[in-house]
C-alpha cells in the first residue's frame, strides 16, 4: 500500500488517550501549588522529550544520507513524519519561552534578576541564562531545526515525482544532510543546557547534553519499533523484514549500553572530583530520591541489557515490544528525574522566601542546593503543612502523571500519522531501495 488510511477503531484509541492526558492535566493544574510548579515542569519535561525524539530522527535520517546507508530506506518515511513534530515541540516552547519572559512560572533560577543580583554563581553565568537568549536563540535553533526538517522532507517527496537518475535529489539531500549534522550537534547541546540543565543553575555537567542526546536517541528508536510493528500489523511496510528490525533491535540495545557508559562516566568524574557545586545533584537524588535514581538504572540499562543480549530476542516481535516500551518509558523517566527534583526545590525555596521575609532570601540566593540540604526537612515540613505541593508528581511519577505521557504520546503518534500520509510510504525512486527491499544479514 502507497498511501495509509488509519482505522476507526485507532483513532478512536488515540483520542482515548488524547482525553487522558487532557484530563491529567486539569488534574495537575486543579491539585497544583501556587506557583503551577508541576504543570510548568511537566509541560517542560514532556515538551522538551518529544521534540528531541523528533530531533533524534531527523538526526538519523542525516546520518544515513551521509554514511550512504540503504538499509533503513524503505521505512525512511517514518522518520521524516516524526520530525514533523518539531512544528508542535516550537509550539510548546514558545509558550514554555513566553513564560519566562514574562514571569508566568519559577521554573528557572536565573529568570528572576532579584536573585541573580544577590547570586555570584548565577551572575557569572548571566551571558548564557537570561530571557532573550532562552526566548531568541533557544526558539531560533529550534525554528533552524524545522527549517532543515522541511527541506529534507520536501526533496525526499519531489524525488518520488521525478525520479532520481542522476542521482540529483540524493545529492541535493546529502548536501543539506552534511550541513545539519554539525549544526544539530552543537545547537542541541545549547538548547539542552537551557531547557534541562539550567533547571539547576549552580550544577553543570560538560557531558550532560551527550547523556541528554543519547537518552533521546534511544528512546526515537524504540518508538520506531513499535511504530513499525503496529503499522505491519495493519497491512503497511510489507517491505520490513526482521532482519530490519535485527538491526534496529542492535540499535537498541548499542545505544542502551552508550547510554550506561556516558551515565557511569559522568557520575563516576563528578563523584571522583568531588566539587561540592557538582556532586550535589548527585547526592540530592541519591538521598532525596532514590527510587527515581535507581530505577533509572533498572529500566535503562539492566533490563535491555539482559533481554537484548541475545541475538534472537532482536528478531522477535513480542520481545520487542517489550523491551521498546521499558526503553521509552525509562527514558521518559530519566528526563523526569533530570526536571522534577531542581524544579520542587526551586518551589521549596520561593515557599521558605515567602514565609521568612528578604533576610532568609537573601541567604537562600548565595547556594540553593546547600541551603535545601541543611533545611530541607524543616522546608519540606513546612512546605507540606501547607499544602503547597504533594511529593507524588516530584519524587516518583503519579498517575496523572504518566496519563499526561500517553497523551503527548498520543500527540506525537497522531502527528506523525498525519505527516505519514501525506506521501507515499515508500521512497519508490531513492537510489539505494533495492539494498533495503533485499536487506538480510
Amino acid at each position: 500500500m502507497n498511501t495509509i488510511q488509519i482505522p476507526t477503531k485507532d483513532k478512536v484509541v488515540l483520542g482515548i488517550m488524547g482525553f487522558i492526558g487532557i484530563l491529567s492535566l486539569v488534574t495537575i493544574l486543579l491539585t497544583d501549588d501556587a506557583y503551577f510548579t508541576r504543570f510548568w515542569s511537566s509541560l517542560l519535561q514532556n515538551g522538551v522529550f518529544f521534540t528531541l525524539i523528533a530531533l533524534m530522527a531527523l538526526f538519523f535520517i542525516c546520518v544515513s544520507r551521509t554514511a550512504y546507508a540503504g538499509w533503513n530506506v524503505g521505512f525512511k518515511r517514518v522518520w521524516e513524519a516524526m520530525s514533523g513534530f518539531l512544528w508542535v515541540g516550537f509550539a510548546i516552547m514558545f509558550f514554555i519561552a513566553l513564560g519566562v519572559y514574562f514571569g508566568w512560572h519559577h521554573l528557572y533560577h536565573w529568570s528572576d534578576s532579584d536573585v541573580v543580583a544577590k547570586d555570584e554563581v548565577l551572575k557569572g553565568k548571566s551571558s548564557f541564562l537570561n530571557k532573550h537568549f532562552y526566548s531568541i536563540v533557544g526558539l531560533g535553533i529550534l525554528a533552524s531545526w524545522i527549517f532543515f526538517a522541511s527541506k529534507i522532507r520536501k526533496l525526499s517527496v519531489e524525488e518520488d515525482d521525478h525520479g532520481d537518475q542522476h542521482f540529483e535529489h540524493y545529492n541535493k539531500m546529502k548536501f543539506w544532510a552534511a550541513i545539519f549534522l554539525p549544526v544539530a550537534g552543537f545547537s542541541s547541546a545549547a538548547v539542552i543546557w537551557l531547557w534541562y540543565m539550567s533547571v539547576d543553575p549552580h550544577w553543570y555537567s560538560t557531558m550532560f547534553a551527550w547523556y541528554t542526546g543519547a537518552s533521546c536517541f534511544v528512546s526515537m528508536i524504540a518508538l520506531t519499533i513499535l511504530f513499525l510493528i503496529y503499522l505491519k500489523s495493519r497491512g503497511y511496510y510489507h517491505n520490513v523484514n526482521q532482519e530490519h528490525f535485527h538491526d534496529l533491535g542492535i540499535f537498541m540495545f548499542a545505544f542502551s549500553v552508550f547510554w550506561t557508559y556516558l551515565w557511569f562516566s559522568q557520575y563516576m568524574l563528578i563523584w571522583y572530583g568531588n566539587i561540592g557545586e557538582e556532586t550535589v545533584y548527585f547526592q540530592t537524588r541519591i538521598q532525596q530520591y532514590p527510587v527515581l535514581f535507581y530505577g533509572n538504572l533498572i529500566l535503562n540499562f539492566a533490563l535491555p541489557f539482559l533481554i537484548l543480549m541475545r541475538n534472537d530476542n532482536k528478531r522477535k516481535y513480542g520481545t520487542l515490544i517489550a523491551v521498546g516500551i521499558i526503553v521509552f518509558f525509562g527514558h521518559w523517566w530519566d528526563t523526569f528525574q533530570m526536571v522534577k527534583p531542581g524544579t520542587y526545590h526551586a518551589s521549596l525555596e520561593l515557599n521558605m522566601e515567602y514565609h521568612s521575609g528578604p533576610a532568609t532570601s537573601e541567604a537562600l540566593t548565595k547556594d540553593s542546593h546547600s541551603i535545601t540540604a541543611q533545611h530541607g526537612e524543616t522546608a519540606h515540613d513546612e512546605h507540606a503543612s501547607n499544602n503547597h505541593m504533594p511529593p507524588v508528581g516530584y519524587f516518583i511519577p503519579g498517575l496523572a502523571d504518566i496519563g499526561l505521557m500517553i497523551g503527548f504520546l498520543a500527540l506525537f503518534f497522531a502527528t506523525t500519522l498525519h505527516f505519514l500520509s501525506k506521501a507515499p510510504l515508500v521512497p519508490k525512486n531513492d537510489p539505494f531501495l533495492q539494498e533495503s527491499l533485499h536487506h538480510h544479514v
